[in-house]
């Protein structure tokens, strides 16, 4: 296979409808669900807990996302109960199942800010009504932990202390229970429906299109400040800080626009992030080789072009089964860490939190399963070539779902067979029928991003 420079227009495949939110019924059975999945483990009580940044878990099962405040749900076989602060107490009221009174809610004002009113119950006497007295309880933050990490994994908690104390004060054993959520084998969130593909299309979209509005806008000499504001980011939450590190920032790549001017032969990377999507791209400052520092000029026979034969390879394994051991080989094959540096898993699972978890690493014998919701976050670091990067989002679905996704959202199916035939066809990547790109952005890497017209193909 060899690569080469081509010139396009960036494709463009229509604007998705607005997505349907998740209904009444989606989010019973996701409580349903859950709690015939605690009953498996023994678990008397589940306590979920969220904040700004780790909502996802509660988000999924509620419709509600804490904000400014931390918020804990507890679920029982027989009840539920969503605890929140001062300013999220109204707000509580989003969750369609506050509404149907499937979930109660109570006020905990030690879940608002500092010097907030403190008057109502105290944290302690909630959790002695929601949870009962020596119950075995799990407990679902955001991560839970390896064997090598931590020495008993299974009541190792990642809760605040003074919510971890005085649940472990009324309960007779809590255990780390994050993974029924967000394990890549078994989480409950690992997989989505054909709903949720197209939420997730809608997202990708919106960031996709915003990505696309600001790299078509960068000039020599502007403000990273400027080319931010040229993406028009449409409303969506964000799903982490938008990122821009150029220039001196160039190697800090979580780093935020701070008015450093674009400057020719610099690299740089970028990204526009919403809930269910984190479209990034990296590249160079450039209209060509000759702007580059004399050591990087071969940055597209180097780095680059076995960047996008690579990722060639990783469209091909994303079919149901492929082991994610397999995935993880096969990129370390064809990017060696001494040059291309790619220190994290090549692809995890996105949801409405930027990084779910991953089924892809060194050694894992955990299958793709169709239903997930997989981000192509292959990232290469290289002291003189900088990065390049190919990162949207796919999901990997089997005959069965994609006749879901055609039959309940046929607009979406078309707009995914399009993207894939656009990179198939035009770029040259192996895509199989089971890999439905979500972004118009799909395919493309432009190296030169003052000249973001030349992409790359391969043949």
């Amino acid at each position: 296979m060899t690569a080469r420079l081509i010139r396009i227009d960036w494709p463009d495949f229509g604007t998705p409808d607005l997505p349907p939110s998740v209904t009444l019924a989606e989010f019973r059975d996701r409580l349903a669900e859950t709690r015939a999945t605690m009953a498996t483990r023994g678990l008397e009580a589940l306590a979920v807990y969220g904040d700004r940044e780790h909502f996802a878990n509660i988000h999924w099962l509620t419709g509600f996302d804490p904000r400014f405040e931390e918020a804990l749900l507890v679920v029982r076989p027989d009840r539920a109960l969503l605890i929140a602060g001062n300013e999220c107490l109204p707000y509580t009221g989003v969750s369609p199942l506050v509404q149907a009174g499937d979930v109660e809610v109570a006020h905990c004002a030690s879940f608002s800010l500092i010097s907030q009113p403190r008057k109502g119950a105290r944290l302690s006497e909630l959790l002695a009504g929601a949870i009962p007295s020596g119950a075995r309880v799990g407990a679902a933050g955001w991560k839970y932990f390896e064997p090598d990490e931590v020495e008993d994994p299974e009541t190792t908690l990642d809760l605040p202390a003074f919510l971890a104390d005085p649940i472990r004060n009324i309960a007779g054993r809590v255990v780390n229970a994050t993974d029924l959520l967000m394990h890549p084998g078994h989480g409950l969130r690992s997989t989505i429906n054909a709903a949720d593909i197209a939420r997730l299309e809608f997202a990708n979209h919106m960031a996709a299109t915003a990505l696309r509005r600001m790299v078509f806008a960068f000039r020599e000499g502007m403000t990273d400040f400027a080319a931010f504001e040229a993406a028009s980011v449409g409303g969506l939450p964000l799903g982490c800080h938008p990122t821009f590190a150029t220039g001196g920032r160039a190697a800090q790549g979580l780093s935020g626009p701070t008015g450093e001017r674009l400057t020719r032969g610099s690299a740089i990377s970028f990204n526009i992030c919403h809930w269910g999507a984190n479209i990034c791209r990296a590249g160079w400052l450039a209209e060509g080789p000759a702007d580059l520092p004399e050591a990087a000029q071969d940055y597209l026979e180097a780095f680059a072009y076995p960047y996008a034969a690579a990722l060639s390879d990783w469209c091909g394994l994303m079919r149901p089964g492929v082991s994610g051991g397999e995935v993880w080989r096969r990129m370390m094959a064809l990017l060696p860490p001494d040059r291309f540096g790619v220190e994290l898993n090549p692809g995890h699972l996105i949801g409405m939190d930027e990084w779910l978890s991953s089924p892809i690493s060194e050694g894992s014998g955990l299958p793709l399963r169709s239903g997930m919701a997989m981000q192509c976050d292959v990232i290469p670091a290289h002291p003189v070539y900088g990065s390049t990067r190919m990162e949207d989002g796919y999901v990997i679905a089997d005959a069965e779902l994609r006749a879901d996704l055609a039959a309940g959202f046929p607009g979406v199916a078309a707009r995914c067979a399009d993207r894939a035939r656009f990179m198939r066809e035009r770029i040259g990547l192996d895509v199989p029928e089971t890999l439905l790109p979500l972004a118009d952005t799909c395919g493309i890497i432009a190296p030169w991003l003052l000249d973001p017209g030349l992409v790359i193909a391969l043949r």
